[in-house]
């Protein structure tokens, strides 16, 4: 591991108040890498897009804190957003909420990554009757990355009925983003228990843990340590938003610096309450060092996303 202070850390010092978006490319460019590799993003249908964000326009009355999407443009903007902050690739991460919604989401998931080059095919679940079946589907079409939201979904990932499908993946190695944390609000099958049991069937499942398992950042790292295959991606982690109701522990904080081959880049954009700038300079403050950085900013990532 790099000494701290380096590249990368520079790129943040002597800055007078925030990073800002435009100087973004001046840290991965600092540590020598082609760009950042963020395996957090949504691009979803824009009749679901335009409810997920009226749902968070009520965010003061859900989780009693504002929370004002940062990133509320076109979606021609948004990919061009993320091409001057330097994300190469980006999944699409779609999650249905009820049953009946994977299989169309996938479709849809599908012909975008068709039309956009910078789209890495995505895929989804949910805890029904048939979901192997088209699991399977969206494999063979080509999906390297699925989505999973336990809070939303409202399912317990360790349903049997789920047990094909993550079989499926395990033996494809390919990648899911799961939603198991209880922040911002717990669901009655999020935290550690039910994906830990998912993790205890399928022990070589290439699970990323979103948000880093937030609020239980302990609980999550301890399975990240124990499973080979389980990333935890670093989504508004340490951002001063999230810090306010779930700030991570100074031992937790250790973890990450010692286990930079399990962390990953992830943002949530364009759904995020502040500059993506902000995320990126979250992970200066941490002072691990270049070679940290050059990991979970870029490296990492790109290798789950095949890129």
């Amino acid at each position: 591991m790099g000494a701290a202070g380096g590249a990368g850390s520079r790129a943040a010092a002597g800055r007078p108040g925030e990073l800002t978006d435009a100087e973004v490319p001046d840290v991965w460019r600092s540590l020598g890498l082609p760009g950042l590799a963020d395996i957090h993003v949504h691009f979803l249908p824009p009749g679901m897009l335009a409810k997920v964000w009226q749902y968070f326009d009520r965010a003061e009355q859900n989780y009693g804190m504002a929370w004002p999407i940062c990133y509320r443009t076109g979606e021609d903007d948004r990919i061009a957003t993320l091409a001057a902050l330097g994300v190469r690739r980006f999944p699409t991460l779609c999650y249905p909420h009820k049953p009946g919604m994977a299989a169309w989401l996938n479709d849809w998931c599908a012909e975008f990554a068709a039309g956009h080059p910078q789209a890495v095919h995505s895929a989804t679940f949910f805890a029904e009757p048939g979901v192997a079946g088209y699991v399977r589907q969206a494999l063979e079409a080509g999906a390297r990355v699925f989505k999973v939201h336990v809070q939303v979904g409202g399912f317990d990932p360790s349903d049997e009925v789920l047990d094909a499908a993550w079989g499926l993946l395990d033996e494809a190695g390919v990648p899911v983003v799961v939603h198991c944390g209880s922040g911002p609000l717990p669901g009655a099958h999020t935290g550690p228990g039910p994906i830990g049991e998912v993790l205890r069937r399928h022990p070589d499942l290439p699970l990323v843990i979103a948000h880093a398992g937030a609020p239980e950042y302990a609980e999550h790292l301890e399975l990240a340590r124990r499973y080979r295959r389980v990333r935890l991606d670093t989504t508004m982690v340490a951002t001063p938003y999230l810090d306010r109701i779930a700030p991570v522990p100074a031992e937790v904080l250790a973890g990450y610096r010692d286990l930079g081959d399990r962390i990953v880049l992830g943002s949530d954009f364009p759904n995020i309450p502040y500059r993506y700038a902000r995320q990126v300079q979250s992970l200066l403050e941490w002072n691990f060092g270049d070679d940290w950085l050059r990991q979970v900013l870029w490296h990492n990532g790109a290798t789950l996303m095949g890129l």
